[in-house]
């Protein structure tokens, strides 16, 4: 039984109707006794007979081409086995969704770091001495390193609505203010690795990826063959941000050494190379223009960023994405220049567009009700918008309303003091917020279920990141077919199942859980059959069916395996209707006058995620999302040396990712109840990436309301909270 699912209408809450009542719970995760154990497989953990450890030499100029190497050092040390360089090796990792090759660059040099060979050797340490010590010689060229320095910018057309030139001008009050953020790094927690083996002509990668559908296209593009000749594995990814979304140079080179030497190799990257040759955020420079009546009608908005990427990626961090339609306004206008500079490439890092450019927007929302006179809450209250700004869609289903009036309720917004007026010793409290967006997708996805009895098998090569797949996928199963979640078997990770999105851009739970919704959904219809019931009458409860004055035991109707797939995609909802997640995020910080330290003493993250599948694992992906916003107001700064545009910031002892006493432990997360008719079958929202989006920009407000001075360079380190109590 195949089912192909096109999105062109509203459709039934059926979760609503069924009655073994998993979904929604806080369930423990299936997988979580194997990752707390080590019993869980990464791809490192894996040691095939005669495995051989390859370690990629990295470029140490900025630009040209590599013209030569002396081995012979390298092939000295004992146990080198080879030192590989091969025309299908890559620069740097694919974009998201790519499904073709990454850049292919030959013996050219495009950035410092970018892997140029793989030295091969009996043990990791051999193959990591041998590739210091190769010497490479180089020709080299003039390239600019800094958005700031070159001369190749690619500024787009405007998008516009209405007339923003004669809004602006018209607007009683204005706000004009220039931010910038620095580049960022997912720094997943599993460093990228892959190990490849061949068999004949056939080769299996197992590889921390994320979307292994489009992985395998990558991979047999990338090395000349056949899909039909690839197999993924990634049943386990240890985070990826982002980062693990498209086939990385660890892949292709493991992939093509493996074959040369007819044997397994292993290729990890240590946490330096991680930063130096997976894709990172774009640094930005941001131009926010928020024009007003005396009264707090917005009446002008724009947006305009600057950002950066390497020459052959087509990606530009979507800075301006939630600000076209988080607020309404007569006139609107966005425009983005994108520099190109021989750099690490950039591409998506959790909540491209919103992490970044909602600290600016929401940031300057906060000026413009600080320059009106007007309570920040009222003032973003008094602008939401009844449609689109830019094209005039309605929205889906949208709680924002509820969520920023509903927080400050809980957060005690109402007692909010004048700015720089509450101190406790050397430390100045204040208190901020910011709304949360993220716009929500539905991706091709499929999957297959099997039932025999009482006990069914989900299968599709939707991976898990650390999100909790596992869980979700079996509650959905579960619920549909009546059975206990213990009773359902979840298989992820591998190319040989039907093909899912993917986890990526937080579409991963609305898609793949849709195709294990609608794969369930068949079985539903021929046990209805077998007990001889209309499929509408039909429930099923702890592994009995029961409909029409009928009931019988699942073992009893399935005696022997039925099975089911579907896949979904979207459709015509998606043009009618914009579907996004929506939130606000609360924080209170103190400030100390003297080191400018900032401590966040508590946050609340109020969000309307349509349908909860998972209440602790969503939480959990909200929290974290938080955090990151943290990290992005107060630590994060990737910097590179204006010379020569190498990493400098190379690991988690100098790239600062907020630790255990960055985090308030008073963290809290409301969900709001709601469903999304308009965006999938089970009316689900994107959870990972709206915890993010906004919740830096509050912790930034707050700090301004707490001294009294607003940053608008991010991060704010202690020394440039200090310069602005100088100034």
């Amino acid at each position: 039984m195949k089912d192909h699912f096109t999105m062109d209408s509203p459709q039934p809450r059926l979760l609503d109707e069924t009655k073994q009542g998993v979904i929604g719970t806080p369930m423990d995760r299936p997988d979580g006794p194997r990752k707390v154990s080590g019993t869980a497989d990464y791809t490192a953990d894996h040691t095939p007979e005669g495995v051989a450890h390859g370690v990629l030499v990295r470029a140490t100029i900025k630009r040209g081409r590599v013209t030569g190497m002396d081995r012979d050092a390298a092939l000295a040390i004992d146990g080198v086995i080879d030192v590989i360089t091969d025309p299908r090796m890559t620069r740097n990792p694919a974009q998201g969704m790519a499904g073709e090759a990454p850049v292919q660059p030959g013996d050219a040099v495009h950035y410092h770091g970018q892997p140029i060979a793989l030295v091969v050797a009996e043990s990791f340490e051999a193959a990591r001495d041998a590739a210091q010590r190769l010497s490479v010689e180089y020709e080299t060229e003039d390239a600019a390193v800094t958005p700031e320095t070159t001369p190749d910018l690619e500024t787009a057309d405007p998008e516009t609505a209405g007339d923003f030139d004669t809004a602006w001008s018209g607007a009683d009050v204005r706000i004009d203010r220039a931010y910038t953020t620095p580049s960022q790094a997912a720094a997943a927690m599993e460093p990228h690795a892959a190990i490849a083996e061949w068999q004949g002509d056939t080769v299996t990668l197992r590889s921390a990826l994320q979307m292994v559908r489009f992985n395998k296209d990558e991979l047999a593009d990338t090395l000349g063959i056949e899909p039909s000749q690839v197999r993924i594995l990634a049943p386990f990814v240890g985070g990826g941000f982002g980062s693990k979304l498209g086939l990385g140079p660890e892949a292709a080179a493991a992939a093509i050494a493996a074959q040369k030497l007819g044997r397994p190799v292993r290729v990890v990257m240590s946490r330096q190379t991680v930063f130096d040759s997976v894709l990172r955020r774009s640094e930005t420079a941001q131009r926010v223009r928020l024009g007003a009546t005396k009264d707090g009608r917005i009446t002008a908005i724009s947006h305009d960023d600057r950002v950066s990427n390497l020459d052959g990626e087509g990606f530009a961090e979507p800075v301006s994405q939630a600000s076209q339609f988080l607020y309404g306004a007569d006139g609107l206008s966005f425009t983005q220049t994108l520099a190109r500079i021989a750099a690490t490439p950039a591409g998506s890092v959790r909540a491209p567009g919103e992490a970044v450019g909602m600290l600016a927007f929401e940031a300057a929302m906060d000026e413009l009700a600080d320059t009106l006179g007007m309570d920040p809450l009222d003032l973003r209250l008094k602008n939401l918008p009844e449609k689109h700004p830019m094209d005039g869609r309605p929205y889906s289903a949208r709680r924002l309303a509820d969520c920023l009036t509903d927080g400050a309720q809980r957060f005690g917004w109402s007692d909010r003091w004048q700015a720089g007026t509450r101190r406790e010793g050397d430390w100045l409290i204040g208190i901020g917020m910011a709304s949360a967006a993220r716009s929500n997708m539905l991706v091709r996805s499929a999957a297959r279920m099997r039932l025999t009895g009482d006990r069914a098998t989900v299968e599709t090569d939707m991976t898990d990141i650390g999100t909790g797949t596992y869980a979700i996928l079996a509650q959905v199963a579960a619920e549909m077919l009546g059975l206990p979640p213990a009773q359902v078997d979840v298989r992820l990770g591998d190319s040989d199942l039907p093909g899912a999105s993917g986890s990526g851009g937080s579409f991963g739970a609305n898609s793949a859980g849709s195709a294990v919704f609608l794969a369930a959904r068949k079985l539903r219809a021929e046990i209805a059959a077998r007990l001889g019931c209309d499929v509408e009458t039909l429930t099923l409860q702890d592994g009995r069916a029961r409909g029409d004055n009928r009931e019988a035991a699942l073992t009893d109707l399935v005696p022997e395996e039925i099975l089911a797939e579907a896949t979904i995609e979207k459709g015509e909802t998606a043009e009618s209707h914009f579907s996004s997640g929506f939130g606000a995020h609360f924080a209170e910080v103190a400030v100390n006058e003297w080191t400018g330290e900032i401590r966040v003493r508590r946050m609340l993250g109020v969000m309307a995620m349509g349908r909860i599948l998972n209440e602790k694992t969503a939480r959990s992906q909200a929290l974290g999302g938080m955090i990151w916003g943290i990290g992005a107001a107060l630590t994060e700064e990737m910097q590179n040396d204006p010379r020569d545009g190498h990493v400098v910031t190379r690991d988690l002892a100098n790239y600062h990712v907020p630790a255990h006493a960055d985090v308030p432990g008073d963290m809290q997360v409301v969900f709001l109840e709601e469903r999304d008719d308009w965006a999938n079958p089970i009316q689900t929202k994107g959870i990972g990436e709206l915890g993010i989006s906004g919740a830096g920009a509050a912790v930034i407000n707050a700090v301004a309301h707490a001294t009294g001075k607003r940053a608008y360079d991010f991060p704010i380190l202690p020394d440039d909270m200090v310069a602005l109590f100088e100034a």
